[in-house]
C-alpha cells in the first residue's frame, strides 16, 4: 500500500496557506500607517469581483454596542473608484455613509481617505473606545468600521487587512494574523462581523499574556507617559479573571481574549471615559493616573467587558446575530446584554472575595440612586428597543435599573431553588441552548427562561421588566438577610464637602472655598477658611484636567489615619494644612446592611448567594 500522508499534508497546507491570502472572492484592505498626511491616512482596498454594473459600498451607520447613530460614513472622503488598468469609475454619494459604484463589473480598486474621530469636534460625538484615532509615530486605532466598509449584500466574504507599520510597533488585536513582521501585518477576518468585532490597536505598547484555564489573555497598554504597565495590570486582572473563570463553572467559552487598552492624559471630546466589548477582546479609554486612584475603576470595567464573553457573545438575538449597520432593530433584552453583565461584573468580586460584603451592598445602594433618575414606570423591553430614538434619553438605566434586574432575578432564583440554582446557572443554560451560532427570537427568551427555570420567572419577568411595576427589591433582599434603610446616617471617606463648598472661577480655572458652612467633619478639620484658593489636593497640585482624578482617586484610596495635607493661598500668601483623614458623617439614602440575626433560612440563602 502505498503512503499518501505527505502527499496530503502538503495539500493541506497549501489549501491552508490559500484561504490565508486574499483572492478575487475577499476583500483586501492596504493601509500604511507610516502615510499620514493631516491627520488622515488613505485606505485602498482591492475588491472582490461582482456581476452587477451597480454596487453600493457602505460605512457603518451604528456598531453593535455602543446604541447610537454615529454615521462612519462621515470621516470618509475622497472615494475614488478604479478599473484594473487606472481608469476611473463613476462614484456617487447617495446618503452619508453609502457610495454608488457604476460599472461595478470592472472594479478593482477603491481608493479614500479616512479622519479619525477622537479629534472631531462636531456634536456628534463618537464614544472613544468605539472611535478611531491617528497619532502619527504614536498611537493609531483601528476600530475597524471606522476604516473600513463593505459592499451591500457581500458582508460575509472574507476580509484582509494588510497594515504597513512603523517597525517598533505592535498590532494589539484579537484578530488572526496570516503574517507579521517587524513592518507588516496581514490581519484576517472570516466576514465583516468579526471585523467589526475586533479592534487593533498599534503603539509602542507594553503588552503581557497571562493565562486563563485554557484561554491565553493579552493585555496591552499604550501609557504616554509610562506611568502604567502591563505587568501591573497583569497583577490587578489575573485574579479577577481566575475569579471569573470559576464563576463561569471553571471554563471560558473564548480560548482567546485581548485587553486594549489606552491611557490618555488629556481629555476626551466625548466628555467621557470607558470601554466598548468585543466577543474576543475589549477596547478601553481610561485616564492615565496614579495607579492606585485608578485601580478598582479598571477591574470594575474590565470585570463587566470580559463578562460579554457570555452575551451576546454566546446568548444573542436575531437582530444582533444578523446586524444591519444601515437600518440596525434593536432587541428587546438590554436587561440582560448589559444589565446582566453589569450585575455579574459586581457580584462575581464579591462572591469571590474580591470585594467587601458592605462595599458590594454600598454598589447595590448605588445602582438604586442611579435608577432613580429615569423613567421606572416606563417597561424595560420598551426602553430597549426603542434606545437609538424615541428613550434614547433612558439608555443609561441598563447599568443602574439593568443591574438590578440581574440581581433580583438572581435571588428570585436562589429562593425558589433553595440556594441550589442562581443567575450563574440560568446563563449557563441559555448559553447551552443557543451559543454563538444559534440566535433566539426576541419574543420567545422570556418563554425559554421560565421553561428552564420555574413558572414564578416568567411572571417576574413579564411583571417587572416586560411590565410597569417596581422592583421587589426590599422583599427579595429581606429574603435573604439584607436589611433596608430608606435613609440613614454613615461614616465614610470624602473629600470634605468640597462638593457644595467649592466655587470655580471659569476664567482663571483657581478653585477656591465659596461656602464655608458646607464643609463636613474632614473639611473642618483640614481648616479650610472662606475664600482659600486649592492649589494642591493631599501633594498633587489640582487644576481643571486633573480635578476628577486627585479628588476621585483620594476617595477611592485613602483610608481613615492617613496623613493629609493641602496648599491653599489665603491672602495672597501659601499655607500648608495637615491633619489625619477621618471619616466624615453622611446622611445617605437606600442603605442595604446584613441583618444582624437572620434565621437559618436567609443565612442559607444569602450564603448562596454571595459567598462561595
Amino acid at each position: 500500500m502505498k503512503n499518501y500522508t505527505l502527499l496530503f499534508l502538503l495539500l493541506a497546507i497549501a489549501q491552508l496557506s490559500f484561504a490565508q491570502q486574499p483572492n478575487s472572492k475577499s476583500y483586501h484592505y492596504k493601509i500604511d500607517l507610516n502615510e499620514v498626511n493631516n491627520d488622515q491616512l488613505q485606505v485602498e482596498l482591492l475588491t472582490p469581483k461582482f456581476k452587477e454594473n451597480i454596487k453600493t459600498f457602505h460605512l457603518p451607520k451604528i456598531i453593535p454596542g455602543t446604541y447610537s447613530i454615529y454615521d462612519f460614513g462621515r470621516f470618509a472622503s475622497n472615494m475614488k473608484a478604479y478599473d484594473k488598468r487606472g481608469r476611473e469609475l463613476e462614484v456617487t454619494h447617495p446618503t452619508p455613509n453609502s457610495w454608488r459604484i457604476y460599472k461595478a463589473k470592472k472594479l478593482k480598486r477603491l481608493v479614500y481617505t479616512v479622519d479619525d474621530s477622537w479629534d472631531d469636534e462636531g456634536e456628534n460625538h463618537v464614544f472613544e473606545p468605539g472611535g478611531t484615532n491617528i497619532e502619527a509615530k504614536k498611537n493609531f486605532v483601528l476600530n475597524n468600521h471606522g476604516f473600513f466598509g463593505y459592499f451591500e449584500g457581500q458582508q460575509r466574504r472574507p476580509f484582509f487587512l494588510d497594515v504597513k507599520k512603523p517597525n517598533n510597533f505592535f498590532g494589539a488585536s484579537s484578530l488572526k494574523k496570516a503574517l507579521s513582521n517587524s513592518s507588516r501585518e496581514l490581519l484576517v477576518a472570516k466576514n465583516y462581523n468579526e471585523l467589526v468585532d475586533a479592534p487593533v490597536m498599534y503603539a509602542n505598547s507594553d503588552n503581557k499574556t497571562i493565562r486563563v484555564g485554557e484561554a491565553d489573555v493579552l493585555i496591552s497598554v499604550y501609557s504616554p507617559n509610562k506611568i502604567i504597565t502591563a505587568d501591573y495590570l497583569a497583577d490587578l486582572l489575573d485574579p479577577l479573571l481566575q475569579a471569573q473563570r470559576e464563576y463561569l463553572g471553571g471554563k471560558l467559552p473564548v480560548d482567546r481574549y485581548a485587553f486594549i487598552i489606552y491611557l490618555t492624559d488629556g481629555f476626551t471630546f466625548s466628555g467621557g471615559y470607558g470601554a466598548l466589548e468585543h466577543s474576543y477582546s475589549s477596547f478601553y479609554v481610561l485616564p492615565e493616573a496614579d495607579p492606585e486612584q485608578i485601580a478598582q475603576t479598571i477591574v470594575d470595567v474590565s470585570a463587566h467587558e470580559f463578562f460579554h464573553i457570555v452575551t451576546p457573545l454566546n446568548i444573542h438575538s436575531e437582530e444582533i446575530h444578523n446586524f444591519n449597520y444601515s437600518e440596525p432593530e434593536m432587541s428587546q433584552h438590554l436587561w440582560m446584554y448589559e444589565g446582566v453583565t453589569e450585575y455579574s461584573a459586581g457580584h462575581v468580586q464579591v462572591k469571590h472575595g474580591l470585594m467587601p460584603t458592605e462595599d458590594f451592598l454600598e454598589w447595590v445602594a448605588e445602582k438604586v440612586r442611579g435608577a432613580e433618575k429615569y423613567k421606572d414606570e416606563l417597561p424595560f423591553t420598551k426602553m430597549s428597543s426603542g434606545c437609538l430614538h424615541q428613550h434614547k434619553d433612558q439608555y443609561l438605566n441598563v447599568y443602574q435599573k439593568g443591574a438590578l434586574i440581574g440581581l433580583c432575578l438572581d435571588v428570585k432564583l436562589r429562593i425558589l431553588s433553595d440556594g441550589e440554582y442562581g443567575i450563574q446557572n440560568l446563563m449557563r443554560d441559555l448559553a447551552r441552548t443557543y451559543g454563538k451560532d444559534q440566535p433566539f427570537v426576541d419574543e420567545e427568551l422570556f418563554a425559554k427562561i421560565t421553561e428552564l427555570t420555574y413558572p414564578e420567572v416568567g411572571d417576574f419577568l413579564n411583571r417587572y421588566v416586560a411590565g410597569t411595576a417596581p422592583l421587589p427589591l426590599q422583599e427579595l433582599l429581606a429574603e435573604v438577610g439584607i436589611d433596608y434603610a430608606p435613609e440613614k446616617t454613615v461614616k465614610e471617606i470624602t473629600i470634605g464637602g468640597l462638593e457644595t463648598a467649592i466655587g470655580v472661577n471659569y476664567d482663571t480655572g483657581e478653585f477656591f472655598i465659596a461656602d464655608e458652612s458646607k464643609l463636613d467633619e474632614f473639611g473642618k478639620a483640614i481648616g479650610f477658611k472662606a475664600e482659600d484658593q486649592i492649589v494642591a489636593w493631599n501633594g498633587t497640585e489640582m487644576n481643571f484636567e486633573n480635578v476628577n482624578e486627585v479628588l476621585g482617586g483620594f476617595v477611592m484610596g485613602a483610608k481613615e489615619g492617613d496623613a493629609f495635607s493641602a496648599t491653599v493661598l489665603r491672602n495672597g500668601a501659601k499655607k500648608e494644612l495637615t491633619t489625619k483623614v477621618i471619616a466624615a458623617s453622611v446622611a445617605k439614602e437606600h442603605v442595604f446592611s446584613v441583618a444582624e440575626k437572620p434565621s437559618a433560612k436567609q443565612e442559607k440563602l444569602r450564603i448562596s448567594w454571595i459567598d462561595r
